[in-house]
Protein backbone atom coordinates (compact mmCIF):
# COMPACT_ATOMS: atom_id res chain seq x y z
CA UNK A 1 0.00 0.00 0.00
CA UNK A 2 1.46 3.28 -1.23
CA UNK A 3 1.40 6.33 1.42
CA UNK A 4 2.13 8.54 -1.04
CA UNK A 5 0.00 10.83 -2.28
CA UNK A 6 -1.78 11.87 -5.32
CA UNK A 7 -0.27 14.94 -7.32
CA UNK A 8 -3.40 16.21 -7.37
CA UNK A 9 -4.47 15.96 -4.12
CA UNK A 10 -0.92 17.61 -2.72
CA UNK A 11 -1.05 20.73 -5.24
CA UNK A 12 -5.43 21.81 -3.28
CA UNK A 13 -3.73 20.62 0.03
CA UNK A 14 -0.59 23.20 -0.06
CA UNK A 15 -2.92 26.12 -0.99
CA UNK A 16 -4.97 25.09 2.02
CA UNK A 17 -1.89 24.76 4.06
CA UNK A 18 0.21 27.89 2.63
CA UNK A 19 -2.38 30.11 2.56
CA UNK A 20 -2.21 31.87 -0.34
CA UNK A 21 0.70 31.59 -2.65
CA UNK A 22 1.99 31.74 -6.45
CA UNK A 23 2.69 28.67 -8.85
CA UNK A 24 6.24 27.94 -7.85
CA UNK A 25 5.78 28.29 -4.02
CA UNK A 26 2.89 25.64 -4.31
CA UNK A 27 4.83 23.41 -6.15
CA UNK A 28 8.05 23.85 -3.77
CA UNK A 29 5.97 22.96 -0.86
CA UNK A 30 5.90 18.92 -1.77
CA UNK A 31 8.55 19.00 -4.28
CA UNK A 32 6.47 18.70 -7.84
CA UNK A 33 6.90 20.09 -10.94
CA UNK A 34 6.00 23.41 -11.40
CA UNK A 35 4.07 23.35 -14.87
CA UNK A 36 2.34 19.68 -13.48
CA UNK A 37 1.27 22.15 -10.92
CA UNK A 38 0.46 24.76 -13.18
CA UNK A 39 -2.22 22.75 -14.85
CA UNK A 40 -3.73 21.08 -11.76
CA UNK A 41 -4.45 24.83 -10.86
CA UNK A 42 -6.01 25.90 -13.58
CA UNK A 43 -8.18 22.70 -13.78
CA UNK A 44 -9.16 23.08 -10.17
CA UNK A 45 -9.39 26.67 -11.03
CA UNK A 46 -12.78 25.42 -13.83
CA UNK A 47 -14.18 23.29 -11.30
CA UNK A 48 -13.98 26.25 -8.64
CA UNK A 49 -12.24 25.01 -6.30
CA UNK A 50 -9.59 27.27 -5.99
CA UNK A 51 -9.00 31.04 -7.34
CA UNK A 52 -6.29 32.97 -8.60
CA UNK A 53 -6.21 36.87 -7.29
CA UNK A 54 -3.56 39.69 -8.18
CA UNK A 55 -2.74 42.65 -6.72
CA UNK A 56 -0.46 45.36 -5.62
CA UNK A 57 1.91 44.12 -8.76
CA UNK A 58 1.78 40.51 -7.05
CA UNK A 59 -0.57 37.34 -7.63
CA UNK A 60 -1.09 33.82 -5.74
CA UNK A 61 -3.95 30.76 -5.38
CA UNK A 62 -6.06 30.54 -2.52
CA UNK A 63 -9.00 28.14 -1.82
CA UNK A 64 -12.63 28.85 -2.58
CA UNK A 65 -15.04 26.87 -0.10
CA UNK A 66 -15.93 24.20 -2.55
CA UNK A 67 -11.94 23.82 -2.84
CA UNK A 68 -11.59 23.71 1.15
CA UNK A 69 -14.62 20.75 0.84
CA UNK A 70 -13.05 18.70 -1.44
CA UNK A 71 -9.76 18.73 -0.22
CA UNK A 72 -11.35 17.85 2.79
CA UNK A 73 -13.43 15.08 1.26
CA UNK A 74 -10.05 14.20 -0.40
CA UNK A 75 -8.03 14.05 2.45
CA UNK A 76 -10.59 11.80 4.43
CA UNK A 77 -10.71 9.44 1.52
CA UNK A 78 -7.13 9.25 1.80
CA UNK A 79 -7.07 8.76 5.42
CA UNK A 80 -9.45 5.36 5.45
CA UNK A 81 -7.21 4.09 2.57
CA UNK A 82 -4.19 4.22 4.62
CA UNK A 83 -6.41 3.08 7.76
CA UNK A 84 -4.31 6.07 9.66
CA UNK A 85 -7.12 7.78 11.32
CA UNK A 86 -6.52 6.81 14.78
CA UNK A 87 -3.01 7.37 14.93
CA UNK A 88 -3.54 10.84 13.30
CA UNK A 89 -6.08 11.85 15.90
CA UNK A 90 -3.80 10.58 19.22
CA UNK A 91 -1.02 12.37 17.39
CA UNK A 92 -3.38 15.84 17.25
CA UNK A 93 -4.27 15.45 20.83
CA UNK A 94 -0.88 15.51 22.19
CA UNK A 95 -0.11 18.42 19.27
CA UNK A 96 -2.63 20.75 21.48
CA UNK A 97 -1.11 21.02 24.51
CA UNK A 98 2.25 22.05 22.52
CA UNK A 99 0.21 24.15 20.64
CA UNK A 100 -0.79 26.93 23.39
CA UNK A 101 3.00 26.85 24.39
CA UNK A 102 4.23 27.74 21.37
CA UNK A 103 0.83 30.32 21.02
CA UNK A 104 2.75 31.74 24.24
CA UNK A 105 6.13 31.46 23.35
CA UNK A 106 5.29 33.79 20.12
CA UNK A 107 3.20 36.12 22.09
CA UNK A 108 5.64 36.63 24.75
CA UNK A 109 8.37 36.79 21.92
CA UNK A 110 6.45 39.99 20.50
CA UNK A 111 5.41 41.62 23.99
CA UNK A 112 7.71 42.17 27.27
CA UNK A 113 5.14 43.64 29.76
CA UNK A 114 6.80 46.13 31.74
CA UNK A 115 5.63 47.88 35.13
CA UNK A 116 3.55 50.55 33.07
CA UNK A 117 2.32 48.86 30.11
CA UNK A 118 1.27 45.08 29.77
CA UNK A 119 1.49 45.54 25.66
CA UNK A 120 4.76 46.89 25.52
CA UNK A 121 6.65 45.72 22.45
CA UNK A 122 9.58 42.76 23.02
CA UNK A 123 12.62 45.21 21.46
CA UNK A 124 14.69 41.93 22.31
CA UNK A 125 17.19 44.31 24.78
CA UNK A 126 16.73 41.49 27.73
CA UNK A 127 19.14 38.53 26.61
CA UNK A 128 17.44 36.74 29.81
CA UNK A 129 13.82 36.66 28.69
CA UNK A 130 14.78 36.01 24.79
CA UNK A 131 17.03 32.76 26.32
CA UNK A 132 14.14 31.79 27.86
CA UNK A 133 11.68 31.73 25.16
CA UNK A 134 14.27 30.10 23.04
CA UNK A 135 14.38 27.46 25.49
CA UNK A 136 10.80 27.03 25.68
CA UNK A 137 11.27 26.81 21.88
CA UNK A 138 13.54 24.05 22.36
CA UNK A 139 11.52 21.91 24.24
CA UNK A 140 8.92 22.12 21.61
CA UNK A 141 11.42 21.22 18.57
CA UNK A 142 11.92 17.57 20.98
CA UNK A 143 8.75 17.17 21.15
CA UNK A 144 7.73 18.00 17.79
CA UNK A 145 9.87 14.63 16.26
CA UNK A 146 8.57 11.89 17.55
CA UNK A 147 4.78 13.13 16.59
CA UNK A 148 6.37 14.17 12.54
CA UNK A 149 7.86 10.48 13.13
CA UNK A 150 4.52 9.13 13.70
CA UNK A 151 2.56 11.11 10.88
CA UNK A 152 4.90 10.54 8.29
CA UNK A 153 4.38 6.88 9.25
CA UNK A 154 1.30 7.51 7.99
CA UNK A 155 1.68 9.63 5.18
CA UNK A 156 4.66 10.68 3.77
CA UNK A 157 3.38 14.48 3.14
CA UNK A 158 3.84 15.10 6.53
CA UNK A 159 7.63 14.77 6.51
CA UNK A 160 9.54 17.88 6.51
CA UNK A 161 7.77 19.81 9.39
CA UNK A 162 10.25 18.66 12.45
CA UNK A 163 13.52 19.61 10.42
CA UNK A 164 11.60 22.73 9.22
CA UNK A 165 11.14 23.69 12.68
CA UNK A 166 14.33 22.98 13.61
CA UNK A 167 16.12 24.52 11.21
CA UNK A 168 13.82 28.18 11.72
CA UNK A 169 14.59 27.98 15.87
CA UNK A 170 18.64 27.23 14.80
CA UNK A 171 18.62 30.79 12.79
CA UNK A 172 16.76 32.53 15.52
CA UNK A 173 19.12 31.09 18.26
CA UNK A 174 22.10 32.82 16.27
CA UNK A 175 20.32 36.47 16.50
CA UNK A 176 17.91 35.84 13.52
CA UNK A 177 14.71 37.26 15.54
CA UNK A 178 12.64 37.02 12.68
CA UNK A 179 12.36 33.18 12.32
CA UNK A 180 10.42 32.66 15.49
CA UNK A 181 7.49 34.36 14.38
CA UNK A 182 7.54 36.02 10.72
CA UNK A 183 5.18 34.68 8.19
CA UNK A 184 6.69 35.77 5.29
CA UNK A 185 9.50 33.65 6.10
CA UNK A 186 9.79 29.90 7.13
CA UNK A 187 9.72 30.45 11.00
CA UNK A 188 8.91 28.61 13.73
CA UNK A 189 5.68 30.01 13.35
CA UNK A 190 4.94 29.67 10.18
CA UNK A 191 5.80 26.12 10.57
CA UNK A 192 3.37 25.16 13.25
CA UNK A 193 0.63 27.15 11.70
CA UNK A 194 0.82 24.76 8.49
CA UNK A 195 0.99 21.82 11.00
CA UNK A 196 -1.59 22.93 12.77
CA UNK A 197 -3.60 23.50 9.24
CA UNK A 198 -2.77 20.49 8.19
CA UNK A 199 -4.07 17.82 11.22
CA UNK A 200 -7.20 19.75 11.33
CA UNK A 201 -7.84 19.62 7.39
CA UNK A 202 -6.74 15.99 7.72
CA UNK A 203 -9.16 15.30 10.26
CA UNK A 204 -12.02 17.61 9.13
CA UNK A 205 -11.69 19.49 12.33
CA UNK A 206 -13.04 23.58 12.33
CA UNK A 207 -10.16 25.48 13.71
CA UNK A 208 -12.36 27.44 15.55
CA UNK A 209 -14.56 24.29 17.71
CA UNK A 210 -11.10 23.26 19.06
CA UNK A 211 -10.82 22.43 22.50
Amino acid sequence: MTRDSAPGLLVLHAVRVIGFADTPVIAHRYGLDVAETEEELRDAEARGWVAHTAFAGTGGWSLTEPGRAENERRLAAELARVGGAEEVRDVYREFLPLNALLLRACTDWQLRPTAGDRLAVNDHSDPAWDARILSELADIDRALLPLTDRLRGVLTRFRGYDTRFTTALARARVGENTWVDRTDVDSCHRVWFELHEDLIATLGIDRHAEP
